[in-house]
């Protein structure tokens, strides 16, 4: 199954999760008398939209290059990312206002019950963090480890939720907003992530250098093909999952013109065949002194 493949499995599995807990959430919220509870079923509402946006991007970014596009369509992907964090960023803001307002106007008790639907709830979110941000390595996918921490972000705002609602039932009258509070702050929490996310996307999208592993793998395998002497500048930027490759190769300066595009091939080949994820490959044959 190829990088892409994976990624389109996996944020089907985000959709159909958030589109059930959203369900839960909101049904616990309004039954149980929990703010913090309808609060989580803003969120997951939100995470559904992302994960459609990360599905089109997907799709999107898999189309092969053109014309227009010689490098591919992988740019898509830091893109998706901003409008994912986007949606992280509304979600947080629209659960802090209305925590605030909640805060100030009177209200019941949440019932016992829904410390055990949030239980199960963080478990289930952490599970699917752990899932889904296992499948992010694997594909080098920046939205679909954007998508990751959206369920890792939820399971925080549950755990919030858990606490204020266990103050609000164990300390009694006057404490009944306490899940308000940590609805809140839980919104605190899920502005730090957006960032997290966003930070990395930025970088990608500006090519900025982040692969000295990557960059270590390339020069040790280029010297083990046959008449390259050693390696100079090497330049790698990402787009979507694959790293793209300018590198600059040493021959030896004697050798005839068509053995050194010979030698070029040979690189090009020997790497992309050695390194995974791998798109274009750009070898510039530099004279050895």
């Amino acid at each position: 199954m190829s990088n892409e493949q994976t990624a389109i499995r996996t944020t089907y599995f985000s959709i159909i999760g958030n589109t059930c807990l959203a369900i839960i959430k909101g049904m616990a919220g309004f039954f149980g008398n929990s703010y913090a509870l309808i609060a989580d079923a803003i969120e997951s509402t939100t995470d559904i939209f992302a994960s459609l946006i990360v599905l089109l991007g997907f799709k999107y970014a898999k189309r092969p290059a053109d014309e227009n596009h010689p490098y591919g369509h992988g740019r898509i992907e830091p893109l998706i990312t901003f409008l994912v964090v986007a949606f992280l960023v509304t979600s947080a803001t629209i659960i802090a206002y209305e925590s605030i307002l909640n805060i100030q106007t009177p209200h019941k008790t949440p019932k016992p019950w829904t410390l055990l639907v949030l239980g199960c709830i963080i478990l289930w979110k952490e599970i699917s963090f752990r899932i889904v941000i296992k499948k992010s390595k694997e594909t080098n996918s920046s939205s679909l480890k954007a998508d990751a921490w959206h369920h890792r972000s939820d399971a925080i705002t549950s755990v919030m939720a858990f606490i204020g609602i266990s103050i609000a039932i164990a300390f009694g009258k006057g404490y009944e907003n306490a899940d308000d509070w940590a609805a809140l702050f839980a919104s605190g929490f899920i502005l730090y992530n957006s960032y997290l996310i966003f930070r990395p996307a930025l970088g990608e999208i500006m090519d900025e250098h982040l692969y000295d592993d990557l960059l270590e793998d390339i020069r040790k395998e280029s010297i083990e093909v046959n008449g390259i002497l050693g390696t100079e500048k090497c330049f790698i930027r990402k787009a979507g999952m694959k790293y793209h490759v300018d590198l600059h190769a040493i021959v030896d300066g004697e050798i005839p013109v068509k053995e050194g595009h010979e030698i070029a091939h040979r690189l090009k080949d020997h790497l992309r065949s050695e390194i995974s994820n791998l798109g274009h490959v750009l070898i510039h044959i530099e004279p050895n002194e």
